[in-house]
């Protein structure tokens, strides 16, 4: 028997097939939020990739704007050049998901000698990466983000300053003592 057709069918049983792939945002992005994760709002949003744990984002808002921990995370009133703005945000997982055939092939022939399957968890796999999807609006409540807005630029200047100074603070007292 020739070695190819071996070769071939232990690639296949070894491999995996991705089923959806989370996106790679090197720096930011802006773009609509509805069609970066259908359960956002459709607005414009500053998009991007959240390194840090949990909630960091939230205490790092209620720690810059003064908050108490009320409406951390819609409508949080900041000004840039005298005009009133509100930021809200939403902090989303989007997994990468993938289908490991070598499991399926195993349960599938333990399945069919009677027994029950051993490896169901591994069929699938899944690693997600966090992003934080920021909206803002105007007093009118106005999409600031959109590409029709007169003072967008400035807003998303804002925005990857405030992006910045998230990355590397590290104890948000250092926040307040900004402030």
């Amino acid at each position: 028997m020739k070695p190819a057709p071996i070769i071939l069918v232990l690639f296949i049983l070894s491999s995996c097939i991705p089923l959806r792939i989370a996106p790679t945002i090197k720096d930011d992005k802006v773009m609509l939020a509805k069609k970066f994760k259908r359960n956002l709002p459709r607005e414009h949003a500053f998009i991007f990739e959240d390194p840090k744990e949990a909630d960091e984002f939230y205490n790092f808002i209620n720690a810059k704007y003064d908050l108490g921990y009320d409406l951390v995370d819609s409508n949080v009133p900041f000004s840039i050049e005298g005009n009133q703005y509100f930021l809200s945000f939403y902090e989303t997982e989007i997994p990468t998901k993938t289908l490991n055939l070598v499991p399926i092939v195993i349960d599938a022939k333990l399945e069919s000698d009677g027994h029950d399957p051993l490896l169901a968890d591994a069929e699938f796999s899944r690693k997600g990466k966090w992003f934080l999807v920021l909206t803002v609006s105007d007093t009118a409540m106005n999409d600031c983000l959109s590409p029709n807005y007169k003072l967008r630029d400035t807003v998303v200047k804002y925005l990857r300053q405030l992006k910045a100074e998230y990355l590397n603070t590290h104890n948000y007292v250092e926040v307040l003592l900004k402030n």
